[in-house]
């Protein structure tokens, strides 16, 4: 396992990312709970609605705050206009801005309820006006107060801006994600270590200013306030660094075979002069619609999965009619290019242990029904809310006696555990063969096909460099050398490989020639 010591020097730009995100989304915070809180003091109504309001805000997962923001946004683009961004930075700030509100909001009422009446009535005796009042005496004796819930809300929002990555915003949850994924624990543990340092490092400066504020100590105060706007500038000026008018986006999903596919896409890329920069560890949807709006440049999808989600589609008229028609409506519909196929398959299928299998005389789907009731069946987190297992479920009559939700890289531990009877698997997954795992048979065929498809966005369809530096890919991943790299990075070993090193592998096993007329 990679040392985290040597992962920490190479996160400097998802620190810089985290750093800005948070800063805006706390700065943010403070306009509007500070004035919300001096109005909130002059009436209960408003105080308990404001209240209400941010206490309401913390009871919704920052994950699903988050995500809720995506749809938001990109309902709003017929009102501002296609430029409206629905991923990364805007709706990350959004969501960890209302998530600040609450401790920030809280204290300023308090410190305003319980400042001492004889001082506010010495104010008024002596003829000062209420702004007067406001600046020279309300504010400085509330300041340490409201200084402890921005420290509060800081630690907060350092926190939750780690599950920015799931909308597409470079934080330091991207080493986390991948980590998770990946099973690289050195990679968690260095973005959890980076994410706890930070956390801390602003909560202590924080400190400080609180303590210069109570103390009157204004080197205490200005000196602390002057560190945390170095710290702040100083992640500016790294993010501003590193622009690039060629730089290309590239998404993957979260597994692992996205994650290698990103990585040997990108150096490709890289060869051919353009500077690359990855959003990993997004939600299938996401990724689509990012794809359709240039959010995301670059992505690998799935024909399976564009027939049955985003065409609504539930026949099965064949690979390449399949094919023709997704890349025709991509075009027709989105404005993306659909480049052509990689040449591999990565269905969903249904997995069983080899003895579990034999144990209960299952082969294939239809054996399964009638011992389904008393099986746990796993998936990933989207697994059962997507069209494929309603099709397969309603094709079969199968009913689990329990489903459960893991992540991609652990339902394979919980088959193996006994945790689940039967996966959801991909066919291109490693660990089929390693794991001697038996693929259940679908005669029905309720499941279609799932050709990989390298998807360019309408900011590069006509892009010469990028078409000529990717082409070479097309039809030349064969599903062995696909499984071979997901299980490089899937095991857990001496073998294990990083995406980026099993990229590499990949890249000089392509098939030649290389190029799909399709």
């Amino acid at each position: 396992m990679q040392d985290i010591w040597d992962i920490l020097p190479g996160l400097g730009d998802k620190l810089a990312a985290h750093v800005v995100l948070s800063a805006s989304a706390i700065g943010l915070a403070m306009l509007i709970a500070l004035p919300m809180a001096v109005w909130a003091s002059r009436s209960a109504i408003v105080s308990r609605l404001a209240l209400s309001l941010a206490s309401l805000v913390q009871t919704i997962p920052a994950l699903a705050l988050l995500a809720l923001f995506f749809p938001l946004l990109l309902s709003l683009r017929a009102v501002f206009g296609e430029g409206l961004p629905t991923l990364g930075f805007l709706p990350a700030l959004m969501a960890l801005t209302l998530y600040a509100l609450l401790p920030i909001l809280r204290n300023a009422v308090t410190a305003q309820a319980n400042l001492d009446e004889g001082v506010l009535e010495a104010a008024d005796g002596v003829g000062m006006t209420k702004w007067q009042k406001l600046v020279l005496v309300e504010a400085p004796l509330s300041a340490p107060f409201i200084m402890a819930g921005i420290r509060t809300a800081s630690v907060w929002t350092i926190g939750a801006a780690t599950l920015a990555t799931t909308i597409g915003q470079p934080s330091l949850g991207d080493p986390i994600f991948a980590g998770l994924q990946t099973q690289n624990w050195a990679l968690v543990l260095a973005g959890c270590v980076a994410s706890a340092g930070l956390a801390l490092a602003a909560d202590n400066l924080l400190w400080v200013i609180e303590v210069g504020l109570a103390k009157r100590s204004r080197w205490m105060t200005f000196g602390g306030m002057a560190v945390v706007a170095l710290g702040i500038l100083a992640a500016l000026w790294a993010q501003s660094t590193g622009s690039d008018e060629r730089r290309i986006v590239i998404a993957s999903k979260q597994f692992s075979e996205q994650y290698i596919l990103a990585q040997l896409i990108g150096a490709r890329l890289e060869a051919a002069g353009y500077a690359v920069e990855y959003r990993d560890g997004l939600g299938s949807a996401v990724v689509h619609s990012a794809v359709a709006s240039s959010s995301i440049d670059i992505s690998v999808d799935y024909t399976g999965t564009i027939w049955t989600n985003y065409l609504k589609r539930a026949d099965n008229p064949g690979r390449e009619a399949m094919y023709e028609t997704i890349r025709d409506w991509e075009w027709r519909q989105n404005g993306v290019k659909v480049l052509g196929r990689l040449g591999f398959e990565n269905a969903y299928a249904f997995a069983m242990r080899g003895d579990r299998a034999k144990e209960l005389g299952v082969t294939s789907l239809t054996d399964l029904v009638g011992k389904a009731p008393q099986l746990t069946v796993g998936g990933d987190p989207e697994f059962f809310e997507r069209p494929e297992w309603l099709a397969v479920r309603d094709a079969y009559g199968l009913r689990f006696g329990q489903s459960r939700n893991f992540a991609p890289t652990f339902m394979y531990n919980a088959l193996a555990s006994g945790e689940a009877d039967v996966i959801s698997a991909y066919t291109s997954d490693g660990r089929i063969a390693a794991d001697k795992l038996v693929v259940l048979a679908d005669p029905k065929g309720a499941l279609p096909s799932y050709d990989a498809l390298l998807m360019l966005s309408p900011r590069i369809a006509e892009d010469k460099g990028v078409i000529a530096a990717l082409e070479p890919l097309l039809g030349a991943i064969s599903v062995e050398a696909m499984r071979e790299a997901n299980l490089a990075v899937d095991r857990e070993d001496a073998k294990k490989l990083t995406p980026k090193a099993a990229a590499a592998e990949l890249g000089k096993s392509l098939r030649r020639p290389g190029l799909d007329p399709g």
